[in-house]
């Protein structure tokens, strides 16, 4: 093969990633400067070691390669639980239907621009094996299978950690709620 056809091979398996790749490196790291330099990183060593790819499926490729990137990265350029996090960007969430929202009132839209907010800054705050499967499964609408193979685990281990994600999120939500009603609010 030659270079040329291996650089064109190369851009029909790892580019159609692109935005799956900054997505989940971004929720990895926590902010979009140092997601770019991940997934930098992780296209160069994809490039690097194409030839040893197979075929099979590139997403699941490709995300493995950014997860671990990402979490070398983190190793080399943070001390454990400095993870920052940059404000979440609402426009960014697609309506629950799929389609474009209704127009809301200005208050409405503020609630929930503040909830999505917190929705973020809550899963920004999960420990990253939770973190990492809840983004592949609920934000890049990966199969279990899939997300078992980029994460190199199980997919039992998947569906559990799957479940933990969640429930830690319901119970992080709910609980500023508790603590408001306790207090008389």
């Amino acid at each position: 093969m030659t270079d040329i056809e291996r650089k064109a091979r190369f851009e029909r398996v790892a580019l159609p990633q692109l935005d799956a790749a900054f997505n989940l490196a971004r929720w990895l790291t926590g902010n979009d400067r140092d997601a770019e330099d991940v997934v930098q990183e992780a296209y160069l060593r994809a490039f690097r070691y194409f030839d040893g790819y197979r075929g099979g499926d590139g997403r699941s490729w490709m995300l493995s390669i950014v997860r671990r990137t990402a979490f070398t990265w983190l190793e080399r350029n943070r001390r454990p639980g400095t993870v920052p996090f940059e404000e979440f960007d609402a426009s960014e969430m697609p309506a629950a239907d799929g389609g474009s929202a209704p127009p809301d009132d200005p208050e409405q839209s503020a609630i929930r621009s503040a909830d999505r907010r917190r929705l973020g800054e809550l899963i920004a705050a999960l420990p990253a094996q939770f973190r990492d499967v809840l983004v592949l499964r609920e934000l890049e609408d990966m199969p279990y299978r899939d997300i078992a193979t980029v994460c190199g685990i199980p997919v039992g281990t998947v569906m559990s950690r799957l479940a933990r994600a969640r429930a830690m999120l319901r119970q992080a939500w709910i609980r500023p709620q508790r603590k408001g009603l306790s207090h008389g609010l």
